[in-house]
């Protein structure tokens, strides 16, 4: 079963990451405001159709973190089983290092993974234009889950985490702390919060974002390392 201190880092790497959420979800934001109908576009209306996208990308990343986790969990007959999530979480470990060397501005090296990701994503891309323009919020639903694939360094991390976790429904539950830590950005960024907004953007909070990325992985890297 999945640690509470796992749920918990979870959440922390979500609100964290808010500057990385801030570059790669700013013009997908852009497009979800433009897509609201004209007569919805105050402060209620606004808020129905945020709502419905962000719980269709967290159960894309839920469904993701159930795969990985599920995954792994089918080897755990295998004698290597035990060894194949403590390495899983020495990988996690090192790529949440790695994201917040990159939030910091020290090292680049995370944009390899997404460049990967990258690939893939002009294939998914186009279903999301089949549920525009929006009708009626619950069509922010399958646009956000569209969405939840979009290539993130910061998403990919937490799915070796999520792998590590040795179970589905530990997979998934990581997932969706991870999820619910992302929340507070991505509705400053749907405009529900300039003020918010403002203060994601202030380097210092990047900069302890990035640090808290960094201790945290550190702390995973240390518990896989003793796991073997």
């Amino acid at each position: 079963m999945t640690h509470n201190l796992d749920l918990l880092g979870a959440l922390l790497v979500g609100l964290a990451g808010s500057a990385h959420c801030i570059g790669m979800c700013g013009g997908v934001s852009a497009a979800l405001s433009m897509a609201i109908p004209a007569n919805k576009q105050h402060l209620w209306g606004r808020l129905a159709y945020l709502l419905n996208y962000n719980v269709g990308r967290i159960l894309s990343y839920v469904m993701a973190g159930a795969l990985a986790g599920g995954l792994l969990a089918s080897t755990s007959e295998l004698g290597a089983g035990k060894h194949a999530i403590a390495g899983l979480r020495l990988v996690a470990a090192l790529l949440m290092i790695a994201l917040g060397l990159y939030l910091a501005g020290w090292w680049q090296g995370v944009l390899l993974l997404e460049r990967l990701g990258a690939r893939v994503w002009p294939h998914i891309k186009p279903l999301a234009g089949k549920f525009l323009p929006f009708t009626s919020p619950l069509q922010a639903l399958p646009f956000g889950m569209v969405w939840g694939w979009l290539p993130c360094g910061l998403v990919y991390s937490m799915l070796t985490w999520s792998a590590s976790a040795g179970s589905a429904s530990g997979g998934a539950l990581i997932m969706l702390f991870f999820g619910l830590g992302t929340l507070p950005t991505l509705f400053a960024l749907g405009g529900l919060a300039d003020r918010l907004r403002y203060w994601l953007t202030l380097r210092s909070l990047r900069l302890g974002g990035a640090l808290l990325l960094i201790l945290f992985g550190g702390h995973t890297l240390w518990i896989g390392i003793a796991s073997f």
